[in-house]
């Protein structure tokens, strides 16, 4: 039966809290309708907390920011609340700032670079999305339990919510 439990930390459904968002680009909603579907196919999500009734998953996951803070609000499948975990993320505001700057010269890149200078973009944006990947897992340390692939897709989708228009 653990091996069950085990299969089962994961997040099945995510949503971004529709009060937090702003305006969007196309390109930027490209990039969270990706990292959602990346996310649901394929990630590991352990909440550290042991739940009184022993649920382990699958969760739904709603992610809201306000104020510089974080709200992971987790839910069973079912839709009843679990538990609001709450990340301040002064720590993160350079590297949303840097992974905004890198991500703007990279759509310019591909509408009129050569491919050398959209691979070289490219691969100073992927080196900051894995640190701020990094510091998100190292953030939740003790809080919830996520792998490197999961904590860059939720990287992605925090920064959506940091877009304002």
């Amino acid at each position: 039966m653990a091996d069950t439990r085990k299969a089962d930390r994961r997040i099945s459904h995510v949503e971004l809290d529709e009060h937090s968002l702003g305006w969007r680009s196309a390109d930027v909603e490209q990039e969270r309708r990706i990292a959602i579907f990346d996310l649901i196919e394929g990630n590991s999500f352990a909440p550290v907390r042991v739940h009184a009734d022993g649920y382990a998953g699958p969760y739904r996951l709603k992610l809201e920011s306000e104020e510089g803070r974080l709200g992971l609000h987790l839910y069973r499948e079912d839709g009843s609340h679990l538990e609001t975990l709450v990340l301040a993320l002064g720590r993160f505001r350079r590297a949303i700032k840097d992974y905004f700057a890198i991500c703007d010269s990279y759509y310019q890149a591909i509408r009129a670079s050569t491919p050398q200078q959209i691979e070289t973009i490219d691969m100073a944006r992927r080196g900051l999305h894995d640190d701020a990947a990094t510091m998100l897992q190292e953030r939740l340390a003790g809080k919830i339990e996520v792998d490197f692939d999961t904590a860059r897709r939720l990287f992605t989708l925090i920064c959506v919510l940091h877009i304002r228009g």
